[in-house]
């Protein structure tokens, strides 16, 4: 029997998240998962496989990502200049195949977790271009004329920030899951995993403002888990007291915000509210 994700003591993971996860391996499924950027998506892949003690294959998308370099690329300019050069490796076309992440997934000797990251960020047909060999776990390679199959099926887990829309097609083959940022209850459980020795003064102080910030109305980029996370490092490091940490964000932007703002808009939209909290507190 297959053994079942339950969170790992580096990850907390919700019970919805959990049976995501098991439903999806039961189903031979891909399991989708969206969210916003820095909730974990991509560790949840990391901290599956070492649950499980499956090894992890990471296939990180670009914008300029291609389907097929996801099974194989074939190297025509390095045949072309042996060719040249007279070396005896083109009498053998396969010396210049390179294998992509799910022709390695698809011949690993033990069944491995394998993470197609930001598939969001690639063209829109990327995902279509990978429905049939994720369907039927094998694909073709017209170079040598061999088939690559599955020796074992992989668990393959995908993720994405909701940037774009994805095929209708392709969402029929996932089991999807959408990651909602963590409540305040949950999240005090993830920092606790990180900084077990925090001081709760301190604790409460970070948290208090981590989510007032997240809450004010035009804010751009709002901090994810990964930059609170940064922060109390931050905090602890600079050895800054919770005092210093104003509940009153119309009063100032809290210290180290460089780790929480990740841009000037919304710097200058802390600046602009703290200067009319002051001119109408004259």
């Amino acid at each position: 029997m297959t053994k079942r994700f339950t969170g790992t003591d580096r990850y907390v993971a919700t019970e919805e998240l959990m049976m995501a996860v098991n439903a999806a391996i039961t189903l031979q499924r891909p399991l989708l998962i969206k969210g916003e950027p820095g909730t974990g998506k991509t560790m949840l892949a990391e901290e599956v496989a070492r649950a499980l003690d499956r090894p992890l294959i990471q296939w990180h998308v670009k914008s300029t990502t291609k389907a097929q370099q996801g099974l194989y690329e074939y190297d025509a300019v390095s045949r072309l200049r042996d060719s040249q050069l007279g070396d005896d490796r083109v009498q053998d076309i396969a010396n210049y195949i390179k294998p992509g992440k799910l022709w390695e997934a698809f011949t690993a000797d033990i069944s491995p977790v394998l993470l197609i990251d930001e598939v969001d960020k690639a063209d829109v047909e990327f995902p279509n271009d990978l429905l049939q060999e994720l369907d039927r776990m094998e694909f073709f390679v017209y170079e040598t004329g061999e088939t690559i199959k599955a020796v074992q099926r992989p668990i393959v887990m995908i993720t994405s920030n909701n940037e774009k829309d994805l095929p209708d097609a392709f969402l029929r083959r996932c089991f999807f899951h959408f990651t909602r940022f963590p409540d305040e209850q949950v999240m005090k459980d993830i920092v606790h995993v990180h900084f077990p020795d925090l001081k709760k003064e301190l604790l409460s102080a970070a948290m208090e403002s981590f989510f007032q910030i997240r809450e004010v109305p035009g804010l751009q980029k709002r901090p994810s888990t990964s930059e609170l996370l940064d922060w109390i490092k931050l905090l602890v490091a600079e050895d800054i007291p919770p005092e210093a940490l104003s509940a009153d964000l119309r009063s100032s932007i809290p210290p180290l915000h460089g780790a929480l703002l990740k841009n000037e808009q919304d710097i200058h939209l802390f600046e602009k509210l703290i200067f009319l909290a002051r001119r109408e507190n004259r």
